[in-house]
């Protein structure tokens, strides 16, 4: 099938690895990323939407429709930021672009980033976890044609990937053992961009997606 995908977080690590898929895989025709800044990247296939009030998207609302995929990897960390801050970004805005996204175009297939750990009680004693399973939750009971939430645990970036933290530079001699030790919570960024890519294509038997079922996704033709 031919895929018309929109990808936020496109100037974040997995935004971008997700992205570099993307442009590569043959049945992705066409990509719209929305950034609050310029991302830098020129491509056929690409088009860029710069605004900076994600929560506001009635001016680039007309510029949202005849999409059939959102590849949805915006997000920040809870480190330092107060429970109400973390919820405005994570579950408040993402729920906003979702709604949104599902009235311009009923048959879109919605792939949420979320993490591994993930509660979906929303009653454990991890607020970030709380509140990105509260996130799960409310993107589950929209009417998209499919939703999957995707729990990656540790990433390893793909080569050409600028937005990569600095711990990773001391960290890459050691993925190989990582990988082999901890299958289960090691993908690679190709991994999680492929995995994305054949949800639209060919679904998933679960809407929540850990690392083993992100890995086995990734593997299917």
């Amino acid at each position: 099938m031919a895929i018309r995908a929109i990808i936020t977080g496109a100037t974040g690590m997995v935004g971008e690895g997700v992205l570099l898929e993307a442009l590569q895989h043959p049945d992705v025709e066409q990509i719209l990323v929305i950034n609050r800044k310029p991302g830098g990247m020129t491509h056929p296939k690409l088009n860029e939407i710069v605004h900076a009030d994600f929560m506001d998207l009635a001016p680039i609302s007309e510029q949202l429709i005849n999409y059939n995929a959102c590849f949805f990897c915006l997000g920040i960390s809870s480190l330092g930021v107060s429970e109400a801050d973390y919820r405005r970004t994570t579950y408040d805005l993402t729920l906003h672009m979702a709604e949104t996204l599902v009235k311009q175009n009923p048959a879109i297939t919605f792939c949420y980033v979320s993490g591994a750990g993930t509660d979906s009680t929303e009653k454990g004693s991890m607020a970030w976890a709380r509140v990105k399973g509260k996130t799960e939750n409310a993107l589950l009971r929209l009417p998209f044609k499919a939703a999957y939430m995707f729990r990656p645990g540790f990433i390893i970036p793909v080569d050409g990937q600028k937005n990569v933290k600095t711990y990773y530079k001391f960290l890459l001699p050691l993925l190989p053992v990582l990988r082999r030790l901890f299958s289960n919570y090691v993908s690679s960024m190709h991994d999680v961009g492929l995995a994305m890519i054949n949800s639209v294509r060919t679904g998933y038997e679960k809407p929540i997606l850990e690392v083993k079922d992100i890995n086995q996704l990734a593997k299917r033709s």
